[in-house]
C-alpha cells in the first residue's frame, strides 16, 4: 500500500498531548478503511503535525482523521521510504 505523510496547520495552540489523543482516535477509526496511521510528529512552536500512513489512498487517510476527530491535513503527499 502507499504512504503519504499529511500535513497539519494547526497554528500555535497544538500540543503533543493533544495530537497524541487524536492519535488515539484515528487507530480507533482507522481499520474500517485499510488504514494504519504509522508515526506522528508535532512542531509545538510552529503549530504543524506531521502523520505518516499507510493507506489505500489519500482520501481514505483524510477519511480516518474526519471521523476520529475532525481534524483533516492541509496537505497530503505521498512519500517513499528510504535506508
Amino acid at each position: 500500500m502507499p504512504l503519504y505523510m499529511d500535513v497539519h496547520n494547526l497554528g500555535e495552540s497544538v500540543t503533543l498531548d493533544a495530537v497524541a489523543q487524536a492519535h488515539a482516535a484515528d487507530l480507533q477509526h482507522q481499520d474500517a478503511h485499510d488504514v494504519h496511521y504509522l508515526k506522528y510528529w508535532v512542531d509545538e512552536s510552529e503549530g504543524r503535525v506531521f502523520c505518516l500512513v499507510d493507506a489505500p489512498t489519500p482520501d481514505a487517510a483524510v477519511t480516518v482523521h474526519r471521523e476520529a476527530h475532525g481534524l483533516v491535513p492541509d496537505e497530503i503527499h505521498e512519500v517513499k521510504e528510504g535506508a
